[in-house]
């Protein structure tokens, strides 16, 4: 009787009354206070010196050698980017179909990539005119307007013809694609509309190759 009596004493019921939670439940929601959502720029500000001043405080030379690793780091990244690597790349440029269309319109010669010289160039035009008699000025600015009005037209038949082309190519090449062939077309002629050597991410091909 001493030992059931004994042993009915040391083996106690370890789940807690009803209606309160377990020990192990109640210990996990014991947690420190959290600080509310900033409610206006001003009051986010304050929280952000208040981040920065709790943090330690490093030397001179401690941060110049953050401050070189951080820009080493973000020409990295930008290199990454301008050689086509996909993860580095703009959500707009990232994809395989993307990088068909840029391939495409690098490999051929653009009548949209004389858009922007001849604009420079017209603009130059316009602002010399005040230089000039005026005679000679309402001929430079009849020259300006119709030569930019035929700019224009020249632009949106090259990038009509261009995205025609580029939706056909790339039917054929990813027959699975369901991106609109209106925002290829477009982003076929902006990259076309660019000089090449500022197009980013740079061209991987070279004017004239094959592309497949």
């Amino acid at each position: 009787m001493e030992a059931g009596s004994v042993a009915s004493e040391t083996v106690q019921p370890r789940t807690a009354p009803k209606g309160r939670p377990t020990p192990k439940r109640d210990a996990s929601r014991k947690r420190g206070p959290v600080a509310p959502a900033p409610l206006t720029s001003s009051e986010a500000r304050k929280r952000r010196k208040e981040l920065k001043a709790s943090r330690p405080k490093l030397s001179k030379e401690e941060r110049k050698a953050e401050k070189l690793e951080r820009r080493a780091d973000m020409a990295d990244r930008r290199e990454r980017m301008m050689a086509g690597e996909d993860r580095y790349l703009l959500p707009r440029d990232q994809g395989p179909v993307r990088r068909y269309v840029r391939d495409v319109v690098d490999s051929r010669r653009n009548l949209l990539g004389l858009f922007m010289p001849v604009a420079l160039g017209m603009i130059f035009l316009m602002l010399s005119v005040g230089s000039v008699p005026a005679s000679q000025s309402l001929v430079m600015q009849l020259i300006s307007s119709w030569g930019l009005m035929v700019l224009l037209a020249i632009m949106l038949i090259d990038g009509f013809f261009l995205g025609r082309r580029v939706n056909k190519l790339v039917d054929e090449k990813f027959p699975d694609n369901t991106e609109g062939g209106w925002k290829l077309g477009f982003y076929a002629a902006s990259r076309a509309s660019q000089i090449r050597r500022m197009r980013a991410p740079r061209p991987q091909v070279n004017r004239g190759d094959k592309v497949a």
